[in-house]
Order: C-alpha cells, then structure tokens, then sequence
C-alpha cells in the first residue's frame, strides 16, 4: 500500500521538493489513518452496493449516510493526521509567512556576491592578452556550456538562480559584443542542461559535434572577430561521485567498485546515463570525466585552427585535467570560474577588460594525470563479501535500509593534495612539474609584487613577523600572502609534510608602488604534529619536536619567495598538559578502532611503501572480521538492544514539573545554570521524543516551556527552504569562497548571508560544509572548500562569525570524513589513522569551534563510520573530541534520518546526538520511556537544543519571535464549514425522509 502511494504521489510532489525519502517517511507515519480510510472506503462501497437491495425509499438515505460517513473520517483522519505525526510539517509549512526580502538587503547580497567572484576567480595562464581593454570589441564564444553555465551544485547547495547573470550578459555588459550565430546555434542545439539531481545522473555533455559548425558559421566567425573564448563547464551534486571511467558509463557497464566480484550481480552503483554527441564514443576506453570528451577536443582543435588568440574559461569545481591547454600555442589565457552564483558573472566580463584585477588563488592542486593520484585506488565502492545474508536482514517494515556494507581506506594519511606532491617531490619521488600543472595557492595578477617577512621574532611560545608586500606594477591590484611551515622530520618517525600551510592574509588594494604589512602571529603549538603511533607519546597525543622550523611565505604552496627559520631545543609534548585552546588534552579516541588494517602511505626512506600503500585493497579487506562484524550488527535496526546499554544505577527523572519556567527566561543564561534542570523537569515525555525526533529542516514546538517551532534551512549556497517556501540570493560554491583566500570576504559572506535569513526569521542554516576536496571525483566538492584543512577553517570561521550577528546557528557539517558520495548513506567503515583524522579531516571544524564568537552553534553528524562506529552516535567524537576537547556548547543533529539500518534515535542521544534530521516516523525512532538511562539521555539532548534556539534569533532579547497561528485559524474555518454543511445535509436528509413518510401515511375514516 506504501509503496503504491509512492509511486503514485512521487512524480506530483517531487516538483515541490519533496524527495522520495520525504515522502516515504511521510507515509510511514501516517499508514495507520492511511489504512483507516481505506477500510472507510471499502465500507462505504460495500454499502452502496448492498444499498440496491434495501427497500426503495431508503436506498438514497443510506447511500449518502455511508458517502458521508467516509467523508467524515477523512475529515477526522486529517486533522488527526496534521495535528499528530505530521504537525511540525504541517504547521510549518502553513504557518510560514512569504517571505520578500528588503531590497537592501538582496542588494547587499548581491553586492557580496559578485565581490566573491572578483577576488575569486583565478587567472591561470596568461601570456599578455589579458587584459583585453577596449580594443577588442567583439568576441567569438564557443562551447555549449557558454549558453547555460554553472551557477551551482545540486541537493542540499542548489538555491533559487532563476534570476541569474549568464556568461553572455557579463560580457555584453562589459562592453563586447558576441558571435550571436554561435549563441543560437547552441540554443538552438539544446536549451536545458542534463538533469542531475539526487535520484538520477544524466551526465551527458552536451556538444555539438563538428558537422555544426559549416564554413560559414567557422567564415563568419574570423570575420567577427580573431579572439575566440571557449568555455569549458563541469557539472557536480549531492549522491553520486564522477566517473573514473566515462567509456563503461557510455556503454552501461560502469561500476565504482574495484574489485567488481565483490559487488553483486549486474549492480551499478552510479545512477547515471550518457548520451554520445555523435556516432562515435564520446570518450575512449580509459578517459574519466574530468578529462576533455573527443567533442570537446575537436571543439578545442577547430577553434585553435582558425583563430590566433584563445581564452578558456574553466567553469567547474572539481579540477579538472587542464594540461591540454598547453598543447596549443594559440591558448593565451585561462581562467577559472567555479560555479558563482546568482551574478557572480558579472565579474567574468570585468576581468577580461581589466577594470577588475584578478586576485584569486587556486583551493586545489591541479595534477596533469588524476588517475596516478595516491588516493585513486581507494575512492569509491568497496563491498563486503561475506556479510550480504545480514545486511538483507537489516529491513524491517519502517523503510530501513537494504543496502551495501562497504568500507574505505584512508591509504594516502596526512599526504593530501599539495602536501603529497610537495613532500614526494623533496624527497625524490616524483618530478613535480611531471605531476603538477598548477599548484594549490596558485594565481596570476595583471600586476607584480614583491613580499618580504619583516621584523621576524621568536619567543618561547611564538612567532610573529609583518609580511610587506609592494605592488611594483603599472596597475593596482590585491595580492595573498600564504604563509607555510616546514617541520623538522625524522626518518621513519612522526609523519609529517615538507609544506603546510599555516595562515593567510589579503591585502587591500594596492595603487602601483604602494605597499602594505600584513601582520602575523603563529603559535608554536599549532606547528605541532599528532603522534597516533605513540612513537613519542604513549597513548597519543599532539607533540610539538626539537628541531629547526621555517616558515616561509609562498606564492602558491611550491613557489618560495622568503623563508626565516627558528629552534625549538626541547620536544613539547601536549599529552599531559594540553594546548592553549584546548580544555583537555587530545589523545588518542579513534586508533584502536579507525587505524584499520592496511600500509599507509609513509615518508620512511623516501616513500619506500609508495606502491604497497597506494594500491587497491587486498583480497582480505574484503572480508569482514568477526568482531567487527558483531560490533557493527550491535547498532542496526534489526539488533539493535537498547535495554542492553541501561544503567541500574540510573534514577527516573522528573517530568511535567510546574517550575514556572519558560525557555525565554533561558536566554542568556550560562550553559551549566541550575535552572535548566528546572526547565527540562517541566517537559513531558512525549515533547521530549517529538523534540528529539522531529528535526527535518526544524525544531518542534514544546507547549510547556513556551518553546516556539522553527525552521531550518538548507544550505552553503543560501536561504533555501522547500517547506516553507523561502528562498534567497544564490550564492557561489565554496570553492570559489575559498578560492578569495579573504578572511574579510568570508565574514561579509557570512553578514549578507545571515541578514536574508534573519529577515526571513529563519535562523537554523544547514551550513557551511567543510568537508575535505580528498579526490577530485566526488561529486560534492562544489559544496566543500578546499584540499586543506587550513583554508577550510579560515573560510567557514569567517561565514559563521558573519552569520552569528544575526542570530543564526550554523550547523556546521558534515562532521566527519564525508568525503565521498559513493555508499554515503550505507554502512560505510571508513579507516584513517588518528593523526590523519585529527590534522586533516577535523581541523576546520575545529578551528570554527574553538574560534566562534557567540553561543548560537551547531552540528551536523555525518552518515559514515569511523572504523566500527557511525559518527552520528559516535561518543568519541561527539562528547571526548567535540565537547570534552574542543568545549563545544550546543546541538549535534543526524544528516537526513533516513533510517538507512542503522540510524537510530536510541543510539543517538546515548553518544552525543541531540537531534534527528527526520519525522520519527520509523521504528528506529522509538524510545523506551520507562528506562532511566534513555530518559537522562533525552533530556541531555533536550537541554543542547534549548540551549542553541534561546541563544538564537528566535528569541532576540529573551523573547521568542511572535507567530500568527494560521494553521489553527484555517483548520478551524475549515472544520466548522465542514461541520455546517454535515449537519445541513443530515438535517436534510432526514427532513425529506419524514415528508416521505408523511405522504404515505394512510388515513382511514369511520363512516359511524
């Protein structure tokens, strides 16, 4: 019956952004009253067809009788219905105000936008045609991709772009003129691009093939102009990773999984399709995605061929291979342009005339041949073979999950991105300009300049030094300054990079000749290293080595421009007594069960286990251990024993107190105050199961404290909410945030951003994301900032604190190593060292946590384990790390609560959740209101939500923002209509059945 309705509803409600997992958990909530009115129904027509037989003057009668009847339980079955399972839906969605946005504040936006693409767009080769003034007045645009850019990614990051600037209008606006030919042609070939959404890939690239293009479409062009732009884009979203290997995915054949017998039978795992340009394969056998498609390189042929000057405008957010771009003599320029946004184009046509000058560092390394990367090998599926008979067991009848287990090695360790490609490179491993085309931090100006450390001093504890930059050029422009460290390393010791970076700044504009210092202060202890092995620390812990230290300004992460060094005579080591900004010392939380059993890649001798390290996975990994394979079947829904975690010792706390609270008088109040305990005894049972559990895109509403309901809202690309319909400016990729390398311009991200949501009155922000760009295959690295940690933090600790003037709570996410799309939401086992953990994949998080400025912070869990352990219930990480660690003060909610098998709300709340990204519509949302332990649990995970909203926009000055109940209104118009027209109707049916009667009543007169 669900999944009739699925099917049947599916296609109407997906246009209003509801997807199937949505409607799926809406239905499941509701099959009781689902399954009532279909017993009405069957009622009702059984009566109707026994009504033909009753007596003739009751045949009408009972027929509306019984139409009536089921009417009125359809009537009680939605009101029972929308003020039940699915009242925070319901009500949220009804009660929500349309939301118009102050032109001021869409300007600013605006503003902020466009500003994002100036100083984020990266010049990457440039042999003098840039800028191309005013002299050039018309231009030549080819490249389907020319007609319908990218402005964005898909799923939690897509927004509302309908009123977006193209690339054409940018140009058009910057004063040239366009090949209006070309532009109709493309239109003409296709008007729509590619649907990519979270259900189904259609990563077909549409290119016309060379037959298009006839003499005089090619004659028409060099008569137009000699200067031709060629505009590659990439598409990227949420659910699914790039191909490796487009020739398979062509031909229907194409599986992420390495080792394809240790899949089942015939099963693709990437839902995409391709269809060729041509009668010929698009792609040959070995090309994967980011490479040119044969179109694209006879596009790149034909143009080079006929004009002398040619810009490339790369429009896409995963790097792509570009080495192609230097076969060609005629490519005089190239730019990149990752997704920007609602106008960020505008940008585009001022940075090609030069009344903008480009200031934009790469977020990634781009490498000439992705499939020789470390991490190639182990990206993607890799399935257990011998646990399929319990992952079929894992169903039940609340939708769970019947998926794959699979697991994922982290071979590469701490070696990600530039920090491989530098450190291989010293130590002789590779030649880098072999492996690298453009490093990360790479950027080209249409201006020079010279920096220099000056005033460079080292204390016990510090370093501090002014950066002068002089711009010694004929224009103004911006430069970055990257600032890097070396650490000593010990053959065969701690692991450690040749190059990290440490900090960044940007200057101000700079007129020819002027200068500015840019000043720095670096801590010691943030040069440490983390010792996971206990090489140095038993049990683990960050150590900061004897030895020497230099520190070094570059103009991308391989380019030296100067260097100052200093000593640390004696190791420090932070196990026993803990860094500055940390509450507790780090030690190891994650190795005994994340290290897994595999060779990670090592520094020692050179990178000796290079090859051993970076290979696929071996036959055993495959296998699943018995204990792991008992730990894992513990915490799925089929197994799952929550009185086994109780405690006897546990006391029942108090419920439905009358303390004379209200969460308003919370506000402001300090995390460990008394009164909460007050406040949380007045919550009954049942507020707090619907608190926990339903937190799809809100939080409910709790009577008692005089908690409001409130909305949440997707995501790093703006206000975007589906249920109650308001949406925002579109904002660019994080990868083109990232790639300003502006702690300003992150801030006023964060302000112009923050102000559409409190204007909205919304102030849950599911964002930013700042999970790591690992490969560039997956798919969601439109929605994440860079290959290094470092960069990410600075980024997103801007936007959270820009946004937090507002009252927004940012749920930072996804916290952590959601850094593939691939088995996402199965029982992935990802392994990584603690060392890589901890310096790579946690470290944004953990610069945003420790360095946030207000109280109004969440976040988002994600959906993949570390080791045995999924990170939505995951103690160590969300209590020993976050909260212990880290001080973390607020709420930790799931990624969508898709039940997916393991996801469950029990588990949850015992390890440090708070909050469910769902509609506690499924059996794993259940509670066990009669243990103590899961009611201590409940309101543990009550109070860090409380906490989050009371400090919010939601209650500015201590009261919560007053909201009209249209629900109530509407429902009560409706019911009493309802009730008028049953009652009229009854009173008519039985007047007109007593007339009836009435007329045949017989008379009968005595004659005597």
């Amino acid at each position: 019956m669900i999944s009739l309705l699925e099917k049947i509803l599916a296609p109407f409600l997906k246009p209003m952004g509801v997807s199937s997992a949505d409607l799926h958990s809406y239905l499941t909530a509701v099959k009781g009253y689902i399954y009532l009115i279909v017993i009405a129904l069957v009622v009702m027509i059984a009566v109707l067809i026994t009504a033909h037989f009753i007596k003739k003057g009751w045949k009408a009668f009972v027929r509306i009788q019984a139409v009536l009847a089921f009417l009125l339980v359809i009537v009680v079955s939605v009101n029972a219905i929308c003020y039940g399972p699915l009242y925070n839906n319901v009500s949220g969605f009804l009660n929500a105000s349309k939301v118009v946005l102050a032109d001021d504040t869409v300007s600013q936006s605006l503003d902020t936008v466009k500003k994002i693409a100036e100083e984020g767009m990266v010049l990457l080769k440039n042999d003098g045609t840039l800028p191309l003034g005013s002299d050039k007045a018309k231009l030549n645009v080819f490249g389907w991709d020319s007609v319908n850019p990218l402005l964005g990614g898909t799923g939690s990051s897509s927004s509302n772009a309908a009123a977006a600037t193209d690339i054409l209008t940018s140009l058009k606006d910057a004063g040239y003129e366009t090949n209006n030919d070309l532009t109709q042609m493309y239109k003409n070939y296709r008007k729509d691009r590619p649907v990519l959404d979270m259900q189904k890939q259609d990563l077909t690239l549409p290119e016309p093939t060379m037959d298009y293009y006839t003499d005089d479409i090619i004659n028409n062009a060099k008569n137009f102009s000699d200067t031709a732009v060629i505009v590659i884009g990439r598409p990227g979203g949420e659910n699914y990773d790039l191909p490796t290997d487009m020739y398979s995915v062509i031909h229907g054949t194409y599986n992420v999984a390495k080792d394809v017998s240790s899949a089942p039978d015939n099963y693709n795992y990437l839902n995409a399709s391709y269809t060729n340009n041509g009668d010929y394969d698009d792609f040959d056998k070995g090309d994967h995605y980011l490479q040119l498609s044969n179109t694209e390189e006879k596009l790149v042929d034909l143009v080079c061929s006929n004009f002398k000057k040619v810009i490339v405008v790369i429009n896409s957010t995963n790097t792509m291979e570009l080495n192609w771009v230097d076969k060609y003599k005629q490519i005089s320029a190239v730019l990149l342009a990752p997704a920007p946004g609602a106008n960020g184009f505008k940008a585009l046509g001022e940075i090609l005339k030069g009344t903008v000058n480009p200031s934009g560092r790469t977020a990634d390394t781009f490498a000439k041949d992705l499939l020789k990367t470390p991490y190639i090998n182990n990206i993607g599926n890799f399935n257990y073979k011998n646990v399929n008979m319990m992952t079929k067991s894992l169903a039940k009848d609340d939708g769970a999950y019947q998926g794959t287990m699979a697991f994922l090695h982290y071979v590469e360790g701490i070696y990600v991105g530039y920090r491989f490609y530098e450190t291989a490179a010293e130590e002789g491993l590779i030649n880098y300009e072999d492996a690298v085309q453009y490093p990360f931090g790479y950027g080209l100006s249409y201006t020079t300049f010279d920096q220099s450390i000056e005033d460079f001093k080292a204390s016990k504890d510090s370093v501090s030094f002014k950066v002068k930059v002089t711009n010694t050029g004929k224009v103004a422009g911006k430069d970055a300054v990257e600032v890097y460290f070396t650490p000593p390393y010990t053959n065969g010791g701690i692991e450690k990079a040749s190059v990290n970076l440490i900090d960044f700044g940007k200057t101000k504009m700079l007129e020819p000749g002027a200068s500015e210092e840019v000043e720095f202060t670096i801590n010691n202890e943030d040069l440490a290293s983390y010792d996971s092995d206990g090489i140095k620390v038993k049990g683990g812990g960050y150590i900061l080595e004897a030895g020497e230290y230099a520190i070094s300004i570059r103009s991308d992460s391989h380019t030296s421009i100067d260097e100052k060094k200093f000593t640390v005579k004696n190791d420090i080591s932070y196990n026993e007594t803990s860094k500055s900004t940390d509450k507790v010392p780090a030690t190891n939380h994650f190795q005994d069960y994340s290290r897994g059993d595999f060779t990670q890649l090592s520094r020692a001798d050179g990178f000796a286990n290079y090859n051993e390290a970076i290979a696929a996975p071996k036959d055993s990994a495959y296998e699943m251990k018995d204990d792991t394979k008992a730990a894992v079947k513990a915490i799925t829904v089929s197994d799952y024993d929550s009185s086994a975690y109780d405690k006897d010792s546990d006391k029942m706390p108090v419920t439905n107190a009358d303390n004379g609270l209200k969460l308003s008088d919370m506000a402001g109040a300090s995390y460990e105050d008394k009164n909460w305990d007050k406040l949380l005894d007045e919550m009954s049972i049942k507020e707090m199961n619907d608190l926990i559990n339903v937190g799809g895109w809100q939080t409910a509403a709790v009577d008692s404290i005089g908690k409001i309901a409130t909305s949440d809202c997707d995501g790093p690309a703006g206000l975007s909410n589906y249920i109650t319909g308001a949406n925002g400016t579109t904002y660019p990729s994080e990868v083109l945030m990232a790639q300003t390398w502006s702690k300003d311009i992150a801030v006023e991200i964060g302000t112009s951003m923050g102000s559409e949501f409190a204007a909205a009155k919304n102030y849950g922000w599911y964002g930013p994301a700042m999970n790591i760009h690992r490969s560039a295959f997956a798919g969601r690295n439109f929605e994440y900032y860079s290959e290094d940690p470092l960069l990410s933090a600075y980024i997103a600790a801007g936007e959270t604190q820009g946004a937090a003037q507002f009252g927004v709570y940012p749920y930072i996410k996804h916290f952590a190593l959601n850094d593939q799309e691939t088995n996402r939401c199965a029982i992935l086992l990802e392994y990584a060292s603690e060392q890589a953990i901890r310096e790579i994949y946690l470290k944004p998080f953990e610069k945003v946590v420790k360095e946030y400025q207000g109280k109004n912070l969440a976040v988002m869990s994600s959906y993949v384990w570390i080791g045995d352990k999924p990170c939505y219930a995951n103690s160590n990480l969300l209590n020993s790390v976050l909260r212990d660690e880290w001080g973390f003060q607020g709420m930790v909610e799931t990624d969508y609560d898709g039940s997916y098998g393991y996801m469950i709300t029990d588990n949850a709340i015992r390890n440090g959740g708070d909050l469910m990204l769902g509609y506690g519509s499924f059996d794993s949302n259940k509670l066990n209101s009669e243990s103590a332990t899961v009611v201590i649990a409940m309101r543990r995970a009550c109070k860090n939500i409380l906490y989050t909203i009371v400090n919010s926009g939601y209650y500015s000055e201590g009261s919560p923002i007053p909201t009209e109940n249209k629900m109530d209104k509407l429902f009560r118009n409706i019911n009493i209509g309802a009730g008028i027209i049953f009652v009229a109707i009854e009173a008519l049916m039985i007047a007109l059945l007593l007339k009836r009667r009435k007329s045949k009543t017989v008379i009968i007169v005595d004659k005597e």
